[in-house]
């Protein structure tokens, strides 16, 4: 027994180390990038062997492109942010590269004024790539810090901002890099293995960075940034990973190109091949790496044909006059065809691995989800815990939508907080969670104050939140909101099976698979419910959960938030327009109008209170209409 039992432990730590470096989600997308490698490793070797020097001059142009188109898709097609500003990394890491590589007796004779230490330096190529790699991920960091904290333009447009400050650096440093002359000397040490050994680091990182929890939280907040931070993702932190990684590629793109090349200047890293990589990205696919892979590979031969029309003799032969600029004229039209056919690129959000494998077994999912039933974090009971919200005041451009509006919700209650539409309910919501910071007031998680937090802090306090309008991560899986939720709650864990879980507990676990965006509207808010619950949170507000329901639909409904509070201890804070609901489902009402908490008790003494029946149906109609009898117009605070 003891002989045989050897192996078996033996494939048990082999195992758990698998799991720790290749997470089971990620596996799929290891595929996939060995399959983009694949095709890319053949080009190599057909180029080394069956082709003339020119065709291998392309080939490695091919390449080194390619690991710069992916390492810029890194962070603009995680982040949704178009980076302009890429190319200056990769000309510190020429530059960088190249005086690394430089024998100190030419650089004695080009670079006299270097600094004793770089003077003396001495390396291989990939020696220098990976002293280039650290030194631009830590100028990286620095710069990435403000850059990630903008959004939208802003951030494109900073991004532009830093291309042109990195390109006036270049231009002044003339003791580094001879200004605005031509930087030459340098040593021509590239070959394809060395090519294709860093096209593969490039692929296999830039995919893997996609589906590790970094880069599915990520995406999660290109899709939409206010759930993002309500599910808790650190929306700064994560945009300043993917920036800093992408760095760290694009040097070694430009140290590649240097020594490629053998002599260049600063205006190679600007405008033009800024223009030409983003030209390989959005018609491959921004949000893909095979669409990376793909879009390189078709705009090189775009623009090497259009080069050769543009300076052989094949134009005058036809006719036709010499067409100077030829190559950006191909790209900006190609840019405009793709767009107008396909806005999301060829590939869109597709990877090759989605082909080879699927996106996951359905089966499977269900069965793990059979199998692994969804457990809270703890049911703690309510006593010394509570969600407290204390004189919250929120105004908006002079308007006072909130006015010093206070409630409590303990674990294991339901409390409904109503109102007519613009009374403040949303807002409340949003001023709790983080989504908006109050003007005044305290918001108090189990005794500690929390306002004015960022909503990620809040969400990884214990508090979640659905929205009013549902919103799902629309382009990403069901199973990859939950497993957001997951990620992004700090817990670990196994991602794939907790989140499964929460769909189960919403019996929604076979539409782990399909696009967000594609289900029914019911399902969609099964979903959003899974997704909050998968946070495993002390306190759930829910935002007008019934809205759109039928009547057999909110009796449903109704069922679901009971067992959740009772098999979960969990507090539900739950907004809602449809009275019967709230009346029938809450342990205590809060009535806002106007800003201001007008009412609060049982669902009863809410019912009689003559304040609350004036300010829903007005006093002259107060005799012939009840609140409990009345569903207002759905719509929002």
């Amino acid at each position: 027994m003891t002989n045989g039992s050897k192996p078996r432990s033996g494939r048990v730590e082999i195992n758990r180390i698998v799991d720790v470096l290749l997470p089971a989600r990620t596996r799929p997308a290891f595929g996939g990038a060995l399959a983009l490698i694949a095709p890319v490793a053949l080009l190599t070797v057909l180029a080394a062997t069956l082709f003339g020097a020119s065709e291998q001059r392309i080939a490695m142009v091919f390449l080194i492109n390619l690991i710069a188109v992916v390492a810029n898709g890194l962070y603009s097609g995680n982040s949704g942010i178009m980076s302009f500003g890429h190319v200056g990394f990769m000309g510190v890491g020429a530059y960088l590269s190249s005086i690394l590589t430089m024998t100190p007796e030419k650089k004695a004779m080009t670079l006299p004024n270097l600094p004793d230490f770089l003077a003396a330096a001495h390396m291989g190529l990939n020696e220098a790539c990976l002293v280039t790699i650290v030194v631009v991920g830590l100028f990286a960091l620095v710069v990435g810090a403000p850059i990630s904290r903008l959004t939208g333009s802003a951030a494109s447009i900073a991004t532009l901002a830093f291309l042109v400050i990195v390109h006036s650096i270049l231009i002044g440093s003339k003791d580094f890099t001879r200004g605005s002359q031509t930087f030459f000397g340098v040593e021509r040490l590239i070959s394809f293995p060395t090519l294709l050994l860093w096209v593969g680091v490039a692929i296999l990182v830039a995919r893997l960075f996609r589906e590790m929890p970094v880069g599915l939280e990520l995406r999660s907040a290109r899709e939409d940034e206010l759930a993002a931070g309500a599910m808790g993702v650190n929306i700064f932190q994560r945009r300043l990973a993917a920036w800093v990684v992408s760095a760290m590629l694009m040097a070694v793109a430009g140290a590649l190109l240097a020594h490629f090349l053998g002599a260049f200047s600063p205006k190679k890293f600007f405008f033009v091949d800024t223009f030409a990589i983003l030209a390989m990205l959005i018609i491959g696919g921004i949000a893909s790496v095979t669409g990376a892979v793909a879009g390189t590979a078709l705009v090189t031969v775009v623009m090497e044909l259009a080069r050769r029309l543009e300076e052989g003799p094949i134009l005058p032969a036809l006719g036709l006059p010499q067409v100077f600029g030829l190559t950006q004229l191909a790209l900006g039209l190609g840019i405009l065809a793709v767009m107008y056919s396909r806005p999301g690129g060829i590939f869109g959000l597709a990877e090759i691995d989605h082909w080879l494998f699927g996106r996951r077994n359905d089966d499977a999912s269900n069965s793990e989800a059979t199998a692994a039933p969804f457990q809270p974090e703890s049911v703690a009971p309510a006593s010394g815990r509570e969600l407290q919200a204390v004189d919250i005041a929120k105004n908006f451009a002079g308007l006072r939508a909130l006015d010093g509006v206070s409630l409590t919700l303990r674990p294991g209650e339901i409390v409904g907080l109503i109102g007519p539409n613009g009374s403040g309910k949303t807002t409340m919501l949003n001023a709790i969670s983080g989504a908006v910071p109050p003007n005044g007031g305290r918001v108090m998680i189990d005794g500690t104050d929390v306002a004015g937090q960022p909503a990620y802090r809040i969400a990884r306090a214990g508090v979640a939140r659905s929205f009013q309008n549902i919103r799902l991560f629309k382009d990403m899986t069901v199973l990859e909101n939950i497993e957001v939720a997951v990620s992004a709650s700090g817990r670990g864990g196994d991602l794939r099976a907790e989140a499964l879980a929460a769909l189960a507990e919403l019996d929604v676990a076979h539409l782990a698979q399909r696009r967000a965006g594609a289900l029914a509207y019911g399902e969609q808010r099964r979903v959003e419910i899974a997704r909050a619950l998968a946070m495993k949170p002390r306190y759930l507000m829910l935002d007008e959960p019934a809205a759109g329901m039928n009547s057999a639909e909110t009796q449903a409904l109704m069922g679901l938030l009971r067992r959740m509070r009772d098999r979960h201890g969990l507090g539900l804070l739950l907004v809602e327009h449809h009275l019967e609901l709230v009346m029938q489902l809450c342990d205590r009402i809060v009535v806002l109008n106007k800003g201001q908490m007008i009412a609060s008790g049982t669902p009863d003494e809410v019912r009689r209170d003559p304040v609350v029946i004036e300010a829903y149906i007005g006093r002259s109609h107060e005799k012939t209409h009840h609140p409990d009898a009345t569903t207002t117009e759905r719509r929002g605070s």
